[in-house]
């Protein structure tokens, strides 16, 4: 299967990656070579493999989506990792995020963008009633899809299962604030964890949330009375970088 990357960034970090086959790069006539297109096309012309090179009409590339930036990467499909290879390649103090039924694709790539800065070692997502790793949640990644293991996986409660027999402790996002669950602040996310961060109206479905260790939530003061899902889980991620380097 192919299909079409595109963006700057997004482009350049498959390249980088060297995890796709890239077939073909195709940049607007008239789009300025420099920064992440420039680092591209050198890429592109210094890989032992020969990736052509096409130069057409920008509406061309408009016809593919208008946030192109001028460059578009004709590639091999997502190469979705096995979950048990990533738990194979465990560190000391792993660190997994696992997506319950995520369906914003907006939000699934600000999520993975976020997993990526903090050093999330792997992600899990649903194979049904999810969003999947497409070029419009690589373009809002900005590229951090392609250098982040990946697993697609039939049932998240099973999954989480796995995790915990490889002494992982799950920590759920519940976005309902249900009794039980604590500031995320005060909770321990210093050693080997899965963050799980539920869909964007359901949140953490009832099995999932009972095969946590823990339920946290974070602290609303104002009218309204959930995060988004995306803002809610990079929250969440980036406390758990903080107590990381603290006790480093």
């Amino acid at each position: 299967m192919r299909e079409l990357i595109y963006g700057r960034n997004a482009v350049y970090e498959c390249l980088r990656a060297k995890r796709r086959e890239v077939f073909k790069l195709i940049v607007a006539e008239g789009a300025q070579e420099k920064g992440a297109l420039a680092a591209s096309l050198q890429l592109a012309a210094s890989s032992g493999k020969r990736i052509p090179l096409q130069r057409v009409p920008r509406a061309q590339l408009d016809r593919v989506s208008e946030g192109h930036q001028g460059v578009v990467a004709e590639v091999s499909g997502y190469p979705y990792a096995a979950l048990d290879d990533i738990l194979s390649r465990l560190t000391r103090q792993p660190l997994f995020l696992v997506l319950d039924c995520v369906q914003d694709p907006q939000n699934l790539g600000t999520l993975l963008r976020t997993a990526e800065a903090v050093g999330v070692e792997g992600v899990v997502i649903a194979k049904d009633r999810a969003a999947e790793i497409t070029p419009a949640v690589v373009n809002v990644s900005s590229g951090a899809t392609e250098h982040l293991q990946i697993a697609q996986v039939t049932n998240i409660a099973r999954a989480l299962q796995t995790l915990k027999e490889s002494d992982v402790w799950v920590i759920g996002l519940d976005a309902s604030r249900a009794p039980g669950a604590q500031d995320y602040t005060t909770a321990d996310l210093r050693g080997p964890l899965a963050i799980v961060v539920g869909s964007e109206g359901q949140g953490i479905r009832r099995l999932v949330r009972e095969t946590c260790d823990v339920l946290v939530k974070l602290p609303m003061r104002g009218a309204v009375s959930s995060l988004n899902a995306a803002v809610a889980g990079s929250v969440v991620l980036y406390e758990t970088l903080r107590q990381r380097a603290a006790s480093a």
